[in-house]
């Protein structure tokens, strides 16, 4: 019996999205993949993440139990009242432990990397270029150091600054929104006074210029988020030139806040600190299969949203899963096959499952970018009821939290066999 030649992977990037991808991968006894890292270090930048049950049900999936959370709940509040104006909730029967949950991300990173042998991520890796110079030839794979690799798959999961999706569709970089978030992440009990309905819960307040956003995470953290909203196009945009967790300004966010109602005022004096993070935007891409359907991405290289509707944690977590899913339906063990068409199907079906769901959170989230430019560029600020009648009519993201890429993965599997039996007709 033919001994069948180990399928080779490339992944490049070791964020949310590359790890779930190789944690998929890791107990398939026919793939060898490898993880290739830009940073010397693996040290996640950035402050909180949220997980809503589409994610969190794909980690238990991959099992990344350790990684699961306490639930919380959602809800939006008026920024100088502090009333509640409106409440998000799960439409589905969500399992308590698949309801929405925050973490740090350096803990939730730390939680994914349990689940990776450290052999398997080279660090300082940074990609340069990947091409395959016939149809029967494997993709190779060169990085700035002069090394080169050559497999059979690559699998580009570096970020909303991919060098993958740069390199295969130049001019694709993400955009500033204008928008421009001041985090910080500090321990709770700096807030021991604080109001326990809002220690407890994660709180969204609403106001006409900006919003506030706060929220317990694990580990005895707490985490703020304030923010900035400019005309990107504005030449004298305020943070045009900031840079992706760089030294935010304390007494800029307190200004900005300055009159807002006082449990606000009273987190932002309690963090000894904030941090700054512009946000950026890509439109959807035309197609995520490259190098002769050799390559692919997932995560914020894939789908470049700018981190909105608290989705993009999830959304990675779902691409890795469906990424290892289909190389496991394509190649099953025991499978002797390794040509270029069936490269080409494992990366369409992964493609088919995962970017329709994802072309459309990034539809949403330029709809609600254009609307807020818009309403800078009109100058004219929204009285109360205004805000009061935008924040109850705003669309309501469950489709995107409740998600199911199993179920989808399924959907798309019947289709093909549908397919096949109609072609089988004729």
């Amino acid at each position: 019996m033919e001994t069948p030649r180990k399928l080779s992977v490339a992944i490049i990037g070791a964020g949310v999205a590359g790890l779930a991808a190789a944690i998929g991968l890791k107990d398939h006894p026919e793939v060898e993949y490898q993880i290739y890292e830009r940073a010397t270090r693996l040290e996640e930048i950035g402050a909180s993440i949220a997980l809503g049950p589409n994610g969190l049900r794909t980690l238990e999936r991959l099992g990344v139990v350790n990684a699961l959370d306490n639930s919380i709940a959602f809800r939006n509040r008026h920024w100088k009242t502090n009333e509640i104006t409106s409440v998000d909730s799960h439409h589905g029967d969500v399992d308590r432990r698949h309801r929405t949950a925050r973490f740090y991300r350096a803990d939730l990173q730390k939680a994914l990397l349990a689940h990776v042998p450290n052999e398997k991520i080279q660090l300082n890796k940074q990609f340069v270029s990947a091409t395959a110079d016939s149809s029967t030839n494997p993709v190779t794979i060169l990085f700035e150091d002069g090394s080169s690799v050559s497999v059979d798959i690559l699998l580009g999961a570096d970020g909303i600054r991919s060098a993958v999706r740069r390199y295969f569709v130049p001019g694709s970089g993400p955009k500033w929104t204008g928008w421009v978030a001041f985090r910080s992440v500090f321990d709770v009990k700096l807030l021991e006074n604080l109001d326990e309905a809002i220690l407890n819960e994660a709180n969204h307040w609403w106001g006409p210029d900006r919003t506030f956003f706060a929220s317990r995470l694990g580990n005895g953290l707490f985490t703020i988020v304030g923010g900035h909203y400019s005309d990107p196009d504005s030449p004298d945009a305020p943070y045009r030139g900031a840079t992706w967790n760089s030294d935010g300004d304390a007494n800029e966010l307190r200004q900005y806040y300055k009159d807002w109602h006082p449990v606000i005022r009273q987190m932002i004096e309690a963090s000894p600190y904030t941090r700054q993070y512009p946000n950026t935007f890509s439109p959807a891409l035309d197609h995520w299969s490259y190098c002769d359907g050799r390559a692919t991405l997932a995560g914020d290289a894939a789908h470049a949203h700018g981190g909105a509707l608290a989705a993009g944690g999830s959304l990675a977590i779902d691409d890795g899963y469906a990424f290892a899913a289909a190389l496991w339906h394509v190649f099953p063990p025991g499978s002797t096959h390794r040509a270029i068409h069936d490269f080409r199907r494992a990366l369409s079906l992964y493609e088919r499952v995962r970017k329709p769901h994802t072309d459309r959170v990034i539809s949403t989230v330029y709809a609600g970018n254009k609307a807020i430019i818009s309403r800078i560029r009109a100058g004219k600020e929204e009285t109360d009821d205004q805000l009061r009648e935008r924040v109850k009519n705003r669309s309501d993201p469950f489709w995107i939290h409740e998600h199911d890429v199993q179920t989808m993965f399924a959907k798309v599997l019947a289709e093909d066999i549908e397919l096949n039996s109609l072609a089988a007709k004729f």
